[in-house]
């Protein structure tokens, strides 16, 4: 009220006042709202820059330290290049002689496909799509570029050879509906044996249904006596449908050989032939000839393929440190046809790109870690880590030292992988991480001691019982601790533990080491006398009782005679920890934008094939 004249009105001056405080608060509101629209334009700006930026030049930011998408494509063509250059030549090859023959396959026949095989397997087309990424790692644009056009292709080119005649119908119809005998079997993979067997077959009858039992070794069958799904005409080895169809109902047939395997069979009953109704009739013939003509399909395509792939003039180049030079940024040519690294480069990153990255980024950490530290990956290192992982998976020389050519040609032959490779993506980050890591490891008094206990000491010889809750556990060690034997403890084990060892072998399980990383259960194994019961003691989600049998002889007493062994062990195991967390450390600690990854994130459903 102060601010109010006599008569209730504002004055000049205090007009003045109030106009101007509400001016400023006007003022403050619209830069407000300037901030915040700037925010939301920084904001959308940077997402769409992430995303943006997979396509550009720079595909990961690794504290401040980029990686191109041209480091990327060289990195995933040196990995995957053959493997992808091989599947597009043969896409071309389908492509060529599609353009020859004036046929097309559009994207809606492609996506129809894809409609069709997901119905088949119950899927929705994104459900179906997403179980092949997940389970097979296939994206949706590989299905249908790689696998489904190619296939669709084929399809046409060899369709004007695809018939199906009223014979290959009829012999369809009768394997689905026609007549059936119903049989056990017994397959054996000796020959006199088997033909033992067989005589006592034909000597009783009755009995097939015991030998098959005991001698089959088709387990599947053998375990219902020899029964096997009925046997059609037209479903498979023209022998053993005719042998099955010539018997009569009890009749043990001839031993004939299958393969490697010797069979006979005894028949049980004849089935007659079933008949459809009419109304289903015409969708089941149709079904049986679609069948029929997919399946012929499947071979004339193959045999086209094997053909086109004859008849074409393939040059490759990439891999050919010569014939790269005279045909350069050239990977292959096809009928006449390049195709270019580039191309190969870029079909290498978006099938495995994102797993290349991953590499190069933590390539990328190790390499500015070491940089930090002031170290550096000497050829030295890198041969030292090769002859240890020699000497570590047996690859020894008579005189000790490592057979560093044997095990390179063991590792070079499991895989499509060159020594460069091996080398980059195996032993310098070993090496480089030894490096960051290594000052700190030392082995102490007390480390040798705990390890020559672990190693050689005496082990606890124990019965046990696991249980999955305290309840259960509570009422075992009691009746444990009224009846203490080793004979009740045991069937107290096969009848409560959970787990399958001790369970199976009446408590038995490997005896118990020092220090072998069971703290809880080591202390109460070596606390105990022979024929003591322990406590219930509590580890993770499980309740364990043991029984002391004793304790084992030690293997060594004189510390010092493998001391050096020892030694090398544990710092090795030591190692190993440290740089498992040193890297978990740079990982946590890094400054990383993936941008390629960002980009990719959003699940895709395959419309079209790419363009070609």
């Amino acid at each position: 009220m102060s601010n109010l004249s006599a008569s209730g009105s504002i004055t000049p001056s205090e007009r003045i006042s109030v106009q101007s405080a509400h001016s400023r608060l006007r003022s403050r509101v619209r830069q407000s709202l300037v901030l915040v629209a700037a925010v939301a334009a920084i904001s959308i700006g940077f997402l769409q820059m992430r995303v943006n930026a997979a396509e550009s030049s720079v595909v990961a930011v690794v504290n401040a330290d980029p990686i191109s998408r041209d480091a990327l494509g060289k990195a995933a063509l040196q990995r995957y290049g053959s493997d992808v250059l091989d599947n597009l030549i043969n896409r071309h090859l389908i492509l060529q002689e599609c353009k020859r023959r004036g046929i097309t396959v559009t994207s809606e026949e492609v996506r129809g496909e894809i409609i069709r095989v997901a119905k088949k397997f119950g899927l929705a087309v994104e459900a179906y799509l997403q179980l092949l990424q997940e389970e097979r790692n296939i994206t949706p644009d590989q299905y249908s570029n790689e696998i489904i056009w190619p296939m669709l292709a084929l399809r046409r080119l060899v369709a004007d050879r695809v018939e199906v005649s009223q014979e290959e119908f009829n012999r369809a119809f009768l394997s689905q509906f026609g007549e059936a005998v119903k049989c056990r079997m017994i397959m054996i993979g000796d020959q006199t044996k088997a033909n033992q067997v067989h005589a006592q077959a034909m000597a009783d009858p009755k009995s097939f249904v015991r030998l098959a039992k005991e001698h089959s070794e088709d387990e599947t069958s053998a375990s219902v006596g020899g029964l096997i799904p009925p046997i059609r005409r037209y479903m498979g080895d023209s022998r053993l449908e005719e042998t099955a169809f010539s018997l009569a109902d009890g009749d043990v047939s001839p031993v004939i050989q299958i393969g490697d395997q010797w069979i006979f069979l005894q028949a049980v009953r004849r089935m007659p032939a079933s008949h459809p109704s009419p109304q289903a009739l015409p969708a089941i013939n149709e079904q049986i000839k679609d069948r029929i003509r997919d399946e012929k399909m499947k071979d004339a395509a193959a045999e086209l393929f094997a053909q086109l792939q004859k008849q074409a003039n393939v040059v490759t180049i990439l891999g050919d440190a010569d014939a790269e030079k005279s045909h350069p940024g050239v990977a292959a040519v096809i009928n006449g046809q390049q195709i270019s690294i580039g191309t190969v480069a870029a079909e290498c990153i978006k099938r495995h790109g994102e797993a290349v990255l991953e590499g190069e980024i933590n390539r990328k950490l190790l390499h500015q870690a070491l940089r930090q530290a002031n170290k550096s990956v000497t050829q030295a290192d890198i041969d030292a880590e090769i002859a240890r992982a020699a000497i570590s998976y047996g690859y020894v020389r008579s005189n000790g030292q490592a057979d560093t050519d044997a095990w390179m040609e063991a590792v070079l032959s499991q895989g499509d992988v060159s020594r460069e490779l091996y080398i980059e993506d195996s032993v310098w980050p070993s090496v480089a991480l030894k490096l960051l890591v290594e000052d700190g490891i030392t082995v102490s008094q007390k480390d040798l001691e705990q390890g020559f206990a672990s190693a050689f000491g005496p082990r606890a010889e124990v019965l046990a019982v696991v249980l999955s809750d305290q309840r259960t556990a509570q009422k075992v060690w009691e009746l444990a601790r009224d009846n203490p034997t080793d004979a009740f403890f045991g069937q107290l084990a096969e009848q409560y533990s959970i787990e399958p060892t001790s369970s199976s072998n009446f408590g038995k399980v490997p005896p118990i080491r020092q220090f072998g990383g069971q703290a809880s259960i080591e202390k109460e194994a070596f606390s105990m006398k022979p024929g003591e019961l322990s406590g219930i003691i509590a580890t993770g989600d499980k309740y364990i009782i043991l029984r002391c049998q004793g304790f084992t002889e030690p293997v060594v007493d004189d510390m010092s005679v493998v001391r050096d062994e020892l030694e090398r062990d544990l710092r090795e195991k030591k190692l190993n920890i440290a740089m498992g967390l040193k890297f978990d450390q740079l990982k946590e600690t890094a400054e990383i934008d993936n941008f390629f990854t960002v980009a990719n994130s959003a699940a895709r459903v395959a419309t079209r094939p790419a363009a070609r």
